[in-house]
């Protein structure tokens, strides 16, 4: 056989096997495919401790609004408990965190910024601090003297005065205003206003004209996401660390991206090395500093990784599985090697909910249903 003829054989063959993937793989397009979920003992167990019944005058217990499960990119199951429904853009609280680093990776794909850049480069009134870096924020690594603590503790939260007081009207300066207590990327601290001075860094990246539309033009419209509402505050600086709004399904589209390593389709929308930097552990993280729940930070993604002489924190969940987790038991969960996308909404009170018990349930429900 000549080697012209073996070039073409091996280019045929090359082809062939590229479309034969492409078919493989499912993909959404204005609706996602779903597939028959086979009821079990395992599922009724999933059912019973997502979805039991709720007190709604105490508001305690596990309170599931939607929890939604994808296999290699179709919906194997999905329930609502009202008044969610799959139409519900529902509030992602600090799962937004999350959407504003996969917003962000886009304009790292373009060029529009470093990781080893000062923070100040791209906004100007964080100058007061300029050993950090952006790639500090995206570990909530700043420094800044900050105070993540919620209802139970508002007269000293520095994010309740960001939200809801002195802070609203300009979030990301609020947080600027802040002093340092460490020396950038010395420790781990999750911070809110770490992802609002973020977010308006992002608009000295793009351009206060892009600004308003980029988290649509780089990745919502992109992937088909069309439920999504992102507030601003009076400054026009999105929300990043909270005010994110987008239906169940919506927010799997994020998941299947990012299990897909950054790739929709045949566009690689994220280059690889980003989503590797969401999904790699902060280097000077102590366990017992960690919030929310127990994961450990990545880049702006929570990891279930072994770290500092600690087991992973999800002990029954694969050690790829990382996860965008938000207030209220808010979540979504990314599973690679099991091809699994899950996401859950709730409203959660009372801190008894788990995420590896859930996620050892949502395997077990549909462990025979995996293929190979």
């Amino acid at each position: 056989m000549s080697i012209p003829v073996m070039r073409r054989l091996s280019l045929a063959l090359g082809l062939a096997l590229g479309c034969a993937m492409a078919q493989a793989e499912n993909w959404p397009a204005q609706q996602w495919s779903q597939v028959p979920v086979t009821q079990s003992a395992a599922l009724a167990t999933l059912e019973a401790y997502a979805f039991p019944a709720r007190d709604d005058a105490s508001r305690t217990g596990v309170r599931t609004d939607a929890l939604l499960v994808i296999r290699d990119g179709q919906v194997i199951y999905e329930r609502y408990a009202r008044p969610t429904t799959a139409e519900t853009a529902h509030l992602t609280w600090s799962v937004s965190k999350s959407l504003l680093a996969t917003t962000l990776g886009v304009a790292y794909g373009q060029g529009r910024f470093r990781l080893d850049a000062p923070v100040a480069q791209y906004y100007p009134a964080f100058a007061a601090h300029p050993g950090v870096k952006v790639g500090h924020l995206l570990n909530w690594a700043s420094g800044l003297d900050w105070q993540e603590d919620y209802e139970y503790a508002p007269l000293k939260s520095s994010v309740v005065a960001m939200l809801y007081t002195r802070g609203r009207s300009d979030m990301a300066a609020f947080a600027a205003e802040h002093s340092a207590d460490a020396e950038p990327g010395a420790r781990f601290r999750y911070s809110s206003g770490d992802s609002n001075v973020l977010s308006a860094a992002l608009k000295g990246m793009v351009g206060a004209a892009a600004y308003p539309s980029y988290p649509w033009s780089a990745l919502f419209e992109p992937l088909g996401i069309t439920s999504a509402v992102w507030e601003t505050d009076a400054s026009g600086t999105f929300v990043g660390s909270s005010y994110v709004y987008m239906t169940a399904r919506d927010l799997a589209r994020v998941g299947l991206l990012m299990q897909r390593d950054g790739r929709w389709g045949e566009r690689q929308l994220l280059p690889q090395a980003w989503v590797e930097f969401n999904r790699t552990a902060f280097a000077n993280y102590l366990p017992q500093a960690g919030k929310p729940g127990d994961a450990v930070p990545g880049g702006h993604w929570w990891l279930n990784v072994a770290v500092a002489g600690q087991a992973k924190p999800w002990a029954d969940a694969p050690a790829d599985t990382f996860a965008a987790l938000g207030h209220w038991g808010q979540a979504l969960y990314v599973l690679p090697s099991e091809k699994l996308v899950v996401v859950r909404y709730a409203d959660d009170r009372d801190g008894s909910y788990q995420h590896n018990q859930l996620l050892k349930l949502v395997q077990a429900a549909f462990a025979t249903q995996v293929q190979p």
